[in-house]
């Protein structure tokens, strides 16, 4: 796992403590809400920030988007069996140019096999020594018109393992699990306690929303405004210290 049990439960609170004055001014100048949530306050000032896009927020300028105080980035690649972001590419290279730890993410479509779905994720997606381990992203699809929006939890607790069992075998990193209050609640309290999440919480902190769940990365509002990126994207924070994350990375350029 490329974090240590004791990262996945640290408290905001240690987070906010290890950024300095400074990093917390300078974050508060560049990386906006246009929204702001008070019951996510906190995320706001947590020392390392980051984003998640898709081709949704079109040409990204990512060398602006560091230099503001983007640490990281999650990039959506596939969608089901079929389907790539037509910008996966061009973001996932140019995020890595700029020098942002990127991770590559699968949005699962529940009407599809598990297994054709991982197959289309290896076939995308670079097996990049130095990136972020890839996420799953299990919400329930209630936009598409052809795909059925739930099924039942045994079938989605199996789809799950089959798909993140692939992208573990391809990249040879522990995946993260991405998902939303709603999702969780009905299929994954108590289920995958050794996985990192990564989880939406856009009113409150993640501990007030999930039970019983810790957390590596937090999705905190998709009205955020970050220098480089043109309209609203989703930002994030990484719940440990700049030491923590620090560490993070020569964990990962180290190949291990």
């Amino acid at each position: 796992m490329f974090l240590s049990r004791g990262l996945a439960v640290m408290a905001v609170a240690s987070a906010l403590l290890a950024a300095s004055a400074g990093d917390r001014l300078a974050l508060s100048r560049t990386l906006r809400d246009t929204k702001p949530h008070n019951g996510v306050a906190a995320a706001h000032t947590m020392p390392i920030q980051g984003i998640d896009v898709s081709y949704w927020q079109g040409e990204i300028d990512w060398d602006a988007a560091r230099e503001a105080g983007v640490s990281f980035t999650f990039i959506k690649a596939t969608e089901g069996g079929d389907h790539l972001d037509p910008k996966f590419l061009d973001n996932w290279h140019a995020a890595g140019r700029a020098g942002i730890a990127r991770g590559a993410y699968h949005f699962v479509y529940w009407c599809r096999p598990a297994h054709e779905q991982a197959l289309w994720f290896m076939l995308n997606v670079p097996a990049d020594s130095d990136a972020l381990p890839p996420v799953l992203d299990v919400e329930w699809n209630s936009h598409s018109k052809t795909c059925p929006g739930r099924v039942a939890r045994d079938t989605a607790l199996a789809k799950i393992k089959i798909m993140l069992d692939a992208m573990e075998a391809h990249t040879g990193k522990r995946p993260i699990i991405y998902t939303d209050p709603k999702f969780h609640r009905e299929i994954l309290e108590g289920e995958f306690t050794d996985y990192h999440f990564w989880l939406r919480s856009v009113a409150a902190k993640p501990d007030v929303i999930y039970r019983e769940r810790s957390w590596s990365f937090w999705q905190f509002t998709t009205t955020g405004s970050v220098p480089g990126v043109k309209g609203h994207v989703d930002r994030n924070s990484f719940n440990g210290t700049r030491s923590d994350w620090e560490r993070v990375l020569k964990w990962l350029q180290a190949g291990r």
